[in-house]
C-alpha cells in the first residue's frame, strides 16, 4: 500500500500549501507543470504496455473489455454518480464538506485510481500512483486555495479507496501466474496512455470503459494455449 500511503500525504501536504496560497496558482504555470506530467504518465504506460508477450492477448482484452464496459456504461455512470453525489452535498455541509466530497471524486472516481492500485497490489510497483501522487498533489493545491480545508479530508477516502482495492489485488497476486500478471499490466499500461492523451488534450477517450479489460486480460491469458 506504499503507492496509497504516497497518495494521501501529498494531498495533506498540497493541501496545507494550499491554505497558505489562498489565491492560488496562475493559470499558465498550472498548465505548464500538468502537460509535464501528462508526458510522463505517457511513458509510465508505454513502459507498462510494452511488458506484454502477446500482443494478442492485450488486442483481445481491450476489444473484449471495451464492448462490455460500453454496455455497461461505466463512464457515465461514474460522471452521473459524481454529479449525484455532488448535488446533494451541496451546501448542506459547508465549506468543509463540499471540498471534501468534490476532492474525493476528483482523486478516486478515475481509472488512473484503479489502475495504480491494482497494479501496486499485484507486482509491488507503486509507479502509477506516485505520478498520480504528483497530479493529486499540484491539484489539492489549487482546489484547497479555492475551496478549503475539506480538500485535505479527501486524504481518508484515498487510503480506503485506493487501499481497498491494492490489497484484493495483492490477494490475487498469489492465485495469479507471472504471465497473468504480466498481460494484466500491459492492458492497464495501455489505459494508463488513454489517460495521458486526455491529460494532453490530444483526444477524447472513455477510459473507464475500457477498465473491464483488465479482467478478460487475467481470464483470457490464464486459458491462452
Amino acid at each position: 500500500m506504499k503507492g496509497t500511503l504516497v497518495n494521501a500525504a501529498v494531498v495533506l501536504l498540497g493541501s496545507g500549501l494550499g491554505l497558505l496560497l489562498r489565491s492560488g496558482f496562475a493559470e499558465r504555470y498550472q498548465k505548464t507543470v500538468m502537460q509535464g506530467l501528462g508526458l510522463a504518465v505517457l511513458l509510465i504506460g508505454l513502459e507498462m504496455a510494452l511488458k506484454t508477450k502477446n500482443v494478442l492477448i492485450v488486442i483481445l482484452s481491450l476489444v473484449i473489455g471495451g464492448l462490455a464496459g460500453e454496455w455497461a456504461d461505466i463512464d457515465a455512470r461514474l460522471n452521473r454518480f459524481g454529479a449525484w453525489l455532488s448535488e446533494q452535498t451541496k451546501g448542506r455541509y459547508g465549506d468543509l464538506g463540499q471540498g471534501f466530497v468534490a476532492a474525493s471524486l476528483i482523486y478516486c472516481v478515475g481509472a488512473m485510481a484503479i489502475v495504480g492500485s491494482i497494479q501496486d497490489g499485484l507486482t509491488g510497483d507503486a509507479t502509477t500512483l506516485y505520478a498520480k501522487s504528483m497530479l493529486d498533489g499540484i491539484s489539492s493545491v489549487v482546489l484547497t486555495s479555492a475551496m478549503g480545508a475539506g480538500v485535505a479530508l479527501s486524504s481518508i477516502t484515498i487510503l480506503l479507496y485506493q487501499g481497498t482495492i491494492t490489497l484484493l489485488a495483492g490477494q490475487l497476486s498469489s492465485v495469479l501466474g507471472e504471465a497473468v500478471i504480466r498481460e494484466m499490466t500491459a492492458v492497464g499500461g495501455i489505459l494508463i496512455v488513454g489517460i495521458a492523451m486526455l491529460m494532453l488534450e490530444l483526444k477524447v477517450i472513455k477510459v473507464a470503459n475500457l477498465l473491464p479489460a483488465i479482467l478478460f486480460a487475467a481470464v483470457i491469458a490464464t486459458y491462452w494455449v
